[in-house]
């Protein structure tokens, strides 16, 4: 096993000697794709983009999707953004990281284009690849943006350069970043016991800091031979703190006080990288990973009465280590038929090192360790997948692609329990691409699912700041499932774009809650379904005579179902989305280098279900931002955003039962806290 601090100096030290860049290489791909849509600079002048990434997001009716989006390795990734026709070897340091290093000066074309056209298994439906110029020029960008709202510091720090070049067949980008967070809420909660009659009054205020510093970028190699190689890396340093204070006005009783403060301090390294190049008729592509994270954490409660009475102190503490190993090699071949056939080995290695102690205290008296089963274990994965992909044009405005797999894992734990097995899971697609009419494409797919374990779930915890925790589970196993999509990608020329796909889960061993023990905890039940629509539209205003502007509409609607394990009734996922809702209005004023937007986002979620206690959180009415730009400030674009003119207030209601919740209804806590408006500045410019 490499050493954590081995691992973060040779990424420190790759980062200094490489500058770690992006491929960017536009010989990789010198003629346009066939079938592209294509997008220039001109066609975002009105936006004034400085990177990439600002191109991209503003393409009609498409979303970027994420690389680490808990996906089992790279087999079953669904990111949607090639970078001149090849995949980001990243998770956390993945395309939507790799855009933003590319200054728009840069960028040759994007390219909005059928997945098919890519010899690249598990691609369906529009993709985005964006190409590049090679001509080593060094340019940059830079970005500053400070925060001001109720009852917290303002913060300065928000900061981010960039810079890309390149020489010869060597390409590379650099990025620096300083991304503070800052939040607070206060507000009353209201606790009444299960006939409703009240019991107690708190008056509570949160403030949450977090300080997030990052360097990350990526080096290319594009010799003459035609082979390509790519390596990247991101380190962060992360430091959030919470703090809640409550004033506790009993109905009977002195009045008393708490006090929770919780930290981390969690360091992590990715390091990434591919090498391809012809290999007999076809070409071998190799693709490596290594993730790293370090995080140690504390809680802490106080609590007493004003008159210094009822004093006690609970203190849980854990320091977490996870790693993530995968080697992939892929072999595949072309025809001049349209087909493709792709063979696939992945191998993969998971784990987590967990170490953590609760004490507790009362009357002032020094903390006293308490008992925490299975709180002190390391849980490991590897597995191994095996897939073979293959894709052809059916006819001209139709394509197919199936894919067959299957993986081996086995799962072991050791510490606190003692618990080692393996499975073999099938694993695979079948999708359909039929591009109906120049400006509908419609997609179909058919897939085979294994999801992605949540290591923490193998293990107990403690949450100080809710006054429960969970029981670690040994025997949970990866849920399976398979789902059902369509998706209807529509062109609407200049009244813009929209895509809409609509899905159907059948779930196998789903990971709900269950109970363990005197307790409860993550666990497996026999099955589930989910079903949803989401949604991404952009519809343009010109023709009506709105000139510059336009209207962004995200958002998706979820139903799912499965019989509670504790109960027999059915009810929904539990602690699943419901729904989220994103609409922007924007001009940019014709013939200035003016812009304006207002937007508003809303989300709701299903309850969570525990053993004893159930609870929904919401945010009502909703968050609001306005916000007002210019495009040339002595070069550089100004943005100044004025957030929550709605005063959305934060909400969470929960039920606490007798023994659990067959019982009667023992206390009911019901809050609603106002965290106030938001003022944010920015600049950005580049060099």
């Amino acid at each position: 096993m490499i050493p954590f601090t081995r691992l973060a100096a040779s990424a420190c030290f790759s980062l200094a000697t490489s500058f770690m860049a992006l491929s960017a290489v536009a010989d990789m791909a010198p003629e346009t794709t066939p079938g592209a849509t294509i997008y220039t600079m001109d066609d975002f002048s009105q936006y004034a983009p400085r990177t990439a990434l600002e191109m991209v997001s503003r393409i009609p009716g498409f979303s970027i999707q994420g690389d680490d989006d808990g996906s089992r390795g790279f087999g079953q990734a669904s990111g949607n953004v090639l970078i001149n026709g090849q995949r980001v070897s990243g998770k956390s340091n993945g395309a939507t990281e790799s855009l933003d290093r590319i200054s728009a000066s840069s960028v040759v074309r994007l390219e909005l284009v059928d997945a098919s056209a890519f010899e690249i298994a598990g691609l369906s439906g529009h993709v985005v690849n964006v190409i590049t110029n090679g001509d080593g020029a060094v340019s940059g960008t830079w970005r500053w943006r400070a925060r001001f709202r109720d009852n917290l510091p303002p913060f300065y720090n928000g900061l981010n350069l960039t810079l890309s070049g390149g020489q010869g067949d060597i390409s590379w980008s650099f990025e620096a970043e300083s991304d503070p967070e800052r939040g607070a809420s206060n507000g009353p909660e209201f606790v009444t016991d299960g006939g409703g009659n009240p019991v107690q009054r708190r008056e509570e205020d949160f403030t949450y800091a977090a300080e997030y510093v990052s360097v990350s970028g990526s080096v290319g190699w594009t010799p003459a031979s035609g082979a390509i190689g790519n390596l990247n890396a991101k380190t962060t340093l992360f430091q959030p703190d919470r703090k809640e204070t409550s004033k506790l006005f009993p109905v009977d009783g002195p009045e008393g006080r708490r006090l929770y403060e919780g930290a981390e301090d969690e360091v992590f390294v990715e390091i990434g990288g591919d090498y391809e190049f012809g290999l007999g008729p076809g070409r071998l592509k190799a693709i490596g990973l290594v993730r790293r994270e370090d995080s140690p954490i504390i809680d802490r409660v106080f609590r007493g009465n004003v008159d210094g009475t009822d004093i006690s102190e609970s203190l849980f503490t854990r320091d977490i280590e996870e790693g993530e190993y995968i080697l992939r090699t892929e072999y595949g071949l072309a025809f001049e038929n349209g087909s493709d056939w792709q063979f696939a080995l992945e191998g993969a290695f998971n784990y987590l090192d967990q170490q953590s102690a609760l004490a507790t205290s009362q009357g002032g008296n020094a903390l006293q360790p308490q008992d925490l089963p299975n709180a002190n274990s390391r849980v490991e994965e590897q597995r191994g997948e095996l897939s073979l992909t293959h894709g052809r044009r059916l006819a001209q405005n139709l394509t197919a692609q199936i894919s067959l797999g299957a993986e081996m894992s086995e799962l072991s734990q050791s510490g606190d329990s003692e618990n080692v097995r393996t499975f073999t899971r099938p694993k695979g697609f079948a999708s359909l691409s039929w591009q109906a009419k120049p400006s509908l494409k419609l997609v179909t797919r058919l897939e085979r699912e294994v999801g992605q374990l949540d290591f923490f779930d193998f293990v107990s915890s403690v949450n100080l700041s809710a006054g429960n925790g969970q029981n670690g589970n040994p025997d949970i196993v990866p849920e399976q499932s398979w789902k059902l999509s369509a998706q209807a990608e529509k062109n609407f020329g200049g009244w813009g774009a929209a895509t809409v796909e609509v899905f159907y889960s059948d779930i196998e061993d789903i990971v709900d809650r269950v109970p363990i023990g005197t307790g409860d905890g993550p666990g497996n039940l026999e099955s589930a379904w989910r079903a949803g629509v989401e949604w991404d539209a952009t519809v343009k205003f010109d023709k009506i005579g709105f000139a510059g502007g336009e209207l962004s509409l995200e958002g998706n609607y979820y139903e799912s179902e499965v019989d509670d394990p504790l109960t027999g009734l059915t009810r929904e996922i539990n602690d699943s989305e419901y729904y989220w809702s994103f609409a922007e209005l924007r001009q940019d004023v014709p013939k200035t280098d003016w812009a304006w937007g207002i937007g508003f986002e809303r989300y709701k979620r299903n309850p969570y279900f525990r053993l004893d206690e159930t609870g929904i959180e919401g945010a009502t009415p909703g968050f609001g931002f306005a916000y007002v730009e210019h495009k040339d400030i002595w070069g550089m674009t100004g943005q100044a955003t004025f957030g929550n003119f709605a005063n959305q207030n934060d909400t969470f209601r929960r039920r606490i039962y007798d023994t659990n919740r067959l019982g009667n209804v023992a206390r009911v806590e019901d809050r609603a806290r106002d965290f106030g408006p938001i003022f944010t500045v920015q600049l950005e410019g580049k060099f």
